[in-house]
C-alpha cells in the first residue's frame, strides 16, 4: 500500500483536522500568486506562490503528505525535494500506525541523506525494519526509538554497530523504552560509540524539561545516550538529576543521592526536583508536584486541585469569570446542574 493511500484510508478523522490549516495556507498563497503584480488585477487562479515551496521543509511528515495531495505542483515538490526528508519525525497520529513498511517507503525519500531518525512510540516497527533503512542510510546522527517496543537489545546493537562500521559516529540515541534493556547491553551499544571524553561531565537530565519536551526535535542535550544504570535499582533508565542544590537545611546536597529513575524517586512536575512523602501533593492529571509548585498554580474554584502546566488545557472556563473547574467538576454541573 503507497504511502498517500495508507494516509487517506487509515487517517481520516485526523487528516480532517490538520488539512484545514493547510488549505488555508495554500489558499492565501494562491491569491497572492493570481495577483498581477503591476495592475493590481485579480486573474484566474494559478500555480501555487513560489514562497510556499520554501515551507516543506518545515513541515512534519504527516503535514508533507498532506500538502502533496493539494496540487500536482506541490506533491512533485514533495515527492522530488530531498531536504524535507532529510529530518523524519514520527510522532501522533502516525506512530500507532507505522509499520515497517511504511517507515522504508517514507525513509527512501531521502534517498541515502537521511540524517535524522525519530520515531517515537512506534510499537510496530521492528528490528528487521529499522535495520533496513540503517543499511541505506548511512549519515544518521540522530537516532531516536523511545518506546518503540517492538524493537529488542539486540536490533539496537545491530543498528549501532552498523552506523558505525561505515565510520559514522551518532551524536544521539534515545532508546528509553526498550524491553528487556540491561546492563551489558548498554555496555556492548557503548563501545561501538564515541563517547564524551572522561573530563567532560555530561549535561543533567531534569524530569521537568524531559516529560514536557513533545518530541525529540526540541530536547537537546550533550549525553550521547538517553539511559544510564540507575543508581537506585540498578536498571537501565532514563536517569534523573534534581535541580536543587541544597537541602532544607541549607546545607549542599550531592547531587548522586537525588539521582534516580522514575521508579525509583518521586519528582515534581513543574521544576524537577525530588519530594519527600511529607511535601507530596497530586494534580488532577494525577501528576505530582511539590508543595511549592502547587501553592503557585491556579486551582479548580470548587474542589481546589490543580493541574499541571503541561495539561492546563484541560481546564473549563466560566463565563465573566476569570478561574476554572476541572473537568470532573464542570462534567458533575452539565449532569446536575449544580454542585455539592
Amino acid at each position: 500500500m503507497g504511502i498517500l493511500h495508507y494516509v487517506e484510508n487509515k487517517m481520516h478523522e485526523s487528516k480532517e483536522y490538520f488539512m484545514q490549516p493547510l488549505q488555508i495556507l495554500y489558499a492565501f498563497f494562491c491569491h497572492l500568486g493570481s495577483k498581477n503584480r503591476y495592475t493590481n488585477r485579480e486573474t484566474e487562479p494559478g500555480p501555487p506562490h513560489e514562497a510556499l515551496f520554501f515551507v516543506l521543509a518545515y513541515l512534519d511528515v504527516f503535514d508533507l503528505l498532506v500538502m502533496s495531495e493539494v496540487c500536482m505542483p506541490l506533491r512533485d515538490a514533495v515527492s522530488k525535494d530531498v531536504l524535507p526528508w532529510r529530518n523524519i519525525i514520527i510522532e501522533r497520529p502516525l506512530n500507532s500506525r507505522l509499520s515497517d513498511e511504511i517507515l522504508v517507503q517514507i525513509t527512501s525519500k531521502a534517498h541515502g541523506r537521511l540524517r535524522t531518525l525519530a520515531l517515537i512510540n512506534c510499537f510496530k516497527i521492528t528490528d528487521d525494519g529499522l535495520q533496513t533503512v540503517i543499511e541505506k542510510n548511512h549519515l544518521i546522527s540522530k537516532l531516536h526509538v523511545p518506546g518503540c517496543s517492538g524493537l529488542t537489545p539486540e536490533g539496537i546493537i545491530r543498528t549501532v554497530k552498523t552506523l558505525s562500521q561505515h565510520h559514522n559516529s551518532l551524536e544521539s540515541l534515545q532508546i528509553n523504552g526498550i524491553h528487556n534493556l540491561k546492563k551489558e547491553h548498554l555496555e556492548t551499544i557503548s563501545s561501538h560509540l564515541q563517547m564524551n571524553p572522561p573530563h567532560q561531565k555530561p549535561q543533567p537530565i531534569l524530569y521537568h524539561h524531559h516529560s514536557s519536551s513533545l518530541t525529540s526535535r526540541n530536547e537537546e542535550s550533550s549525553r550521547m545516550i538517553d539511559v544510564d544504570i540507575c543508581p537506585k535499582c540498578n536498571e537501565v533508565r532514563t536517569v534523573f538529576d534534581c535541580p536543587r542544590a541544597t537541602s532544607k537545611s541549607g546545607r549542599e546536597q550531592s547531587f548522586t543521592h537525588c539521582r534516580g529513575c522514575y521508579f525509583c524517586i518521586s519528582r515534581c512536575e513543574e521544576c524537577g526536583q525530588c519530594v519527600d512523602d511529607e511535601e507530596l501533593e497530586e494534580t488532577l492529571c494525577f501528576g505530582i508536584l511539590c508543595t511549592d509548585c502547587w501553592l503557585l498554580l491556579p486551582k479548580c474554584c470548587f474542589c481546589n486541585q490543580a493541574y499541571c502546566k503541561q495539561h492546563e488545557n484541560q481546564q473549563c472556563s466560566l463565563p465573566d469569570s476569570t478561574g476554572f473547574l476541572c473537568d470532573l467538576c464542570n462534567e458533575k454541573l452539565e449532569t446536575y446542574g449544580e454542585l455539592e
